[in-house]
């Protein structure tokens, strides 16, 4: 038998998928069990892929392919997430125009996955940049806009100064651009969101409906910030108006000695007295040059102005000072927060301006409670009351509803629910991303493109060099648009979307690319979805994962979907670190080409290998060592052959195989990839003791590796006479006949390390193995002179003894 050469083998097996298009995906039929896998949409950047990079892909083929072989229908596609920074920045320093740069990264990235075997059906392949695509994306703007979630305003947005674009609050990371690591700056225009905060309630509730990591689901509950709570208001003393207050602490409203506003409160100027203009405006002057994450982090240095004015306390009726504080953001709540003692900036800021304060809350364990009534510390916790009237002895939690109870029938208080969650910035001032579709007037009124003349596509001839507007404000004759009902020139809107809208939606556009009058097939849609596993980072939680949310529950309300949630499952992989156990990066000279991979040792030793390295959430850096070990793996599994007859399978071949395939069907399904390869080296082994093995035997390992080393088997499995596609045969069942074992061995432990093992027949009684093991020469050698103290069996698995 020739010798195991991946070289010639890998080339042929890819050829022969793609010429019989074995991975095209089937009609449903009534009955069928379907499988909708999908990756999340990734970027083709011009880096192409490394190894990192090729453990997601590689985990859902391997769960894709053992689907198809176990009868279900398969929906395993891949497409471009296209648009973006990256592109049309390579754009400004190449001259390259983004569509043709995009266009090769593509091809490379194809080209990898082909090579890898990955088993995607290429018949439905997206990419978010070809017209035919963002139309629709275009056409779901439109959608979102008739019903009131796309809206243009005029705000302070977050603003990069080397990519010359304003930026979400998502993308704004330590207070630096995610994409280039500028730090960001807030400058005030006019810009288009998607009112997201309209479903902030059933974004955070249907998160119980998902099989998603609770990682990620807390993620997203903290991103949209639900916090119950109540409106307080405190009348201002020698003004008519009240400041509201938004306060999920009112049980430690006596204690409130200062209101706190936010700078951009509408009260500011009004309440500024003459004495403190100076003062208050010098304070104001310094806060522009601060975004939301540095007035907010805890670890600055907290500052404050004093307005000159005094609003009145209502629970005590006292007048206190307002003061305005950065660390308040205008955006969140009501803009303005009572301060006490009890919180650890109010606290922080009234001992650095001499602000009185008053505890009102102890801890119900009495701990600390001189300090905290002396107000050496803060004591920000849930407590008991006192100094609180009629609500002291009250715990925290039995005070708030009756406080809320007692100023509502003053009118001075209601229930009240807010959220942290801000609606999203979707225009950008750049030149690739999906025009917004909209027109306007000469008095500025904004209009919809009319379905029928969408996509709105881009110009050719734009310049990409960033001027702080968009690129498309200089492509003259694009810009302008002639109305179709009154023939009036109006002027196209020319920013464009961010990537993160074409993303948002694509899963639904899988089953059917090439529909050319909607943007989904609704029946086929029906069948195919929610996507039943979704793979990919944590990094994505509150972006791409709650956009593509936002936006199934908007279709689902629109009556366009049946379902409003896309995604019934994810998984998140873990990172593969470079042999130093740093990140891959370039800088760090630590990556590794996949490319380099498979010339040495081979597509399926790469596969088998990412799958072997660790639990698949997990880190696990790269070894060479490692990916040698799975090589001879497969080199085993080649010569293996020679031990092939055509006789009836053994009872012991029967165990070591049928207790493989419940392993491995089973670690399939729980994405435990790693304990599925080391249960077939371990049968490896077994098999490589048995004098001979049968073909039907050899053919059942095959076929259990193959989603993992889908070449070689392929290869093996002809080389047996075998007709069709190893990729395609049925997987095999388990006898569970087979599954009881005849003997076990027994690992023997003197005091925690391994003395012996001991094989005895699965019915040994207790007592037996007891004496079996105390006659054992081993055993006896390490217990010379020695009392044991106690015995630990654990049936099945150990015996333990400790020895004195």
């Amino acid at each position: 038998m020739a010798a195991y050469n991946h070289l010639e083998i890998e080339p042929k097996w890819q050829k022969r998928w793609n010429d019989e298009n074995a991975f095209e995906t089937p009609l449903l039929k009534k009955g069928d069990k379907k499988l909708y896998i999908l990756d999340f949409f990734p970027y083709p950047s011009g880096a192409g892929l490394h190894v990192g990079h090729m453990l997601p892909y590689t985990a859902t083929d391997v769960v894709a392919r053992a689907a198809r072989m176990q009868g279900k229908k398969v929906l395993h596609p891949m497409g471009w997430d296209a648009f973006g920074l990256p592109a049309e920045n390579f754009a400004i320093k190449s001259g390259v125009h983004p569509a043709l740069s995009t266009a090769k990264n593509i091809l490379e990235f194809k080209r990898q996955f082909s090579q890898t075997g990955i088993s995607y059906d290429w018949n439905k392949e997206l990419n978010s940049s070809d017209p035919a695509y963002y139309r629709w994306t275009q056409w779901l703007f439109e959608l979102l806009y008739e019903r009131g979630l796309a809206y243009r305003k005029n705000g302070l947005v977050n603003w990069c100064p080397k990519d010359q674009t304003v930026l979400a609050n998502e993308q704004v990371v330590g207070g630096k651009c995610d994409r280039c690591g500028t730090t960001v700056v807030q400058r005030e225009l006019k810009q288009w969101y998607f009112k997201i905060t309209d479903y902030a309630d059933r974004l955070i509730d249907d998160l119980d409906t998902l099989d998603w990591p609770e990682q990620i689901k807390a993620m997203q509950r903290n991103w949209i910030g639900r916090s119950e709570g109540a409106e307080v208001d405190f009348p201002l003393v020698g003004h008519t108006e009240a400041i509201t207050v938004f306060t999920t602490r009112i049980d430690t409203l006596f204690g409130g000695t200062f209101l706190i506003i936010a700078p951009e409160h509408p009260l500011v100027e009004s309440l500024t007295t003459s004495g403190q203009k100076n003062d208050v405006a010098s304070y104001l002057e310094a806060v522009t040059l601060k975004n939301d994450l540095e007035r907010t982090d805890l670890a600055k240095d907290i500052t404050g102005v004093f307005t000159g004015s005094y609003a009145t306390n209502p629970a005590t009726g006292e007048a206190i000072p307002v003061w305005i504080a950065d660390f308040v953001l205008g955006h969140y709540g009501s803009g303005a927060v009572f301060a006490d003692a009890h919180d650890e900036r109010d606290f922080t800021l009234a001992k650095r301006m001499g602000i009185p304060l008053k505890a009102t809350l102890l801890p119900s364990d009495g701990k600390d409670a001189e300090a905290i009534r002396s107000l050496e510390c803060c004591f920000s916790g849930q407590g008991i009351l006192f100094d609180s009237q009629q609500f002291d002895g009250l715990t925290s939690e039995e005070a708030r509803p009756r406080i809320i109870e007692w100023l509502a029938e003053k009118g001075l208080a209601r229930k009240k629910v807010t959220f942290r969650l801000r609606d999203p910035l979707v225009s950008r001032q750049r030149f690739w991303g999906a025009p917004i579709p909209i027109a306007y007037d000469k008095d500025g009124g904004e209009h919809l493109i009319p379905e029928n003349q969408l996509p709105v596509e881009l110009p050719d001839d734009a310049q990409f060099l960033p001027t702080g507007q968009s690129p498309l404000t200089l492509a003259i004759d694009w810009k302008r648009y002639t109305d179709p009902e009154t023939g009036q020139e109006w002027q196209r809107e020319t920013d464009t979307l961010d990537g993160f809208v074409c993303s948002s939606w694509y899963f639904l556009r899988f089953p059917t690319p090439g529909l050319s009058d909607k943007a989904f097939d609704s029946e086929l849609v029906q069948e195919w979805l929610p996507v039943d596993m979704y793979v990919g980072g944590a990094e994505h939680a509150v972006m791409h994962l709650l956009y593509a949310r936002f936006f199934t529950k908007v279709l689902f309300d629109a009556g366009l979907l049946s379902f409003s949630e896309p995604f019934a499952t994810l998984k998140n992989q873990g990172m593969i670190l470079g042999p130093d156990h740093n990140k891959m990066s370039k800088s760090k000279g630590n990556v590794i080409n996949p490319d380099v991979v498979v010339a040495e040792y081979g597509a399926d030793t790469l596969r088998a290998y990412e799958m072997f390295m660790g639990p698949f959430g997990t880190e696990k850096p790269w070894s060479t060592k490692g990916i040698v070990g799975v090589r001879r793996f497969l080199e085993r599994i080649w010569g293996l052959s020679a031990k092939v007859n055509s006789e009836t399978p053994s009872d012991a071949e029967n165990r070591i195989l049928h207790k493989l395939t419940k392993k491995v069907t089973g670690d399939i399904e729980g994405f435990r990839f790693n304990t599925a390869v080391a249960s077939m080296m371990e049968a490896l082994n077994s098999l490589s003791e048995l004098e001979t093995i049968s073909k039907d035997g050899y053919i059942r390992l095959l076929i259990l590796l193959n989603p993992f080393a889908p070449h070689i088997t392929e290869e093996l499995y002809s080389q047996q006479g075998e007709k069709g596609l190893c990729s395609l045969a049925e997987w095999p069942s388990y006898d569970e006949n087979f599954l009881v074992e005849d003997e076990v061995v027994y690992p023997v432990q003197i005091n925690g390390k391994l003395r012996s093992r001991l094989t005895v027949p699965a019915d040994t009684s207790d007592e037996e193995l007891m004496k079996l093991v105390m006659a054992d020469a081993k055993v006896q050698e390490h217990l010379a002179g020695k009392e044991v103290a106690k015995q630990i069996i654990v049936p099945g698995r150990l015996v333990s003894l400790v020895v004195q």
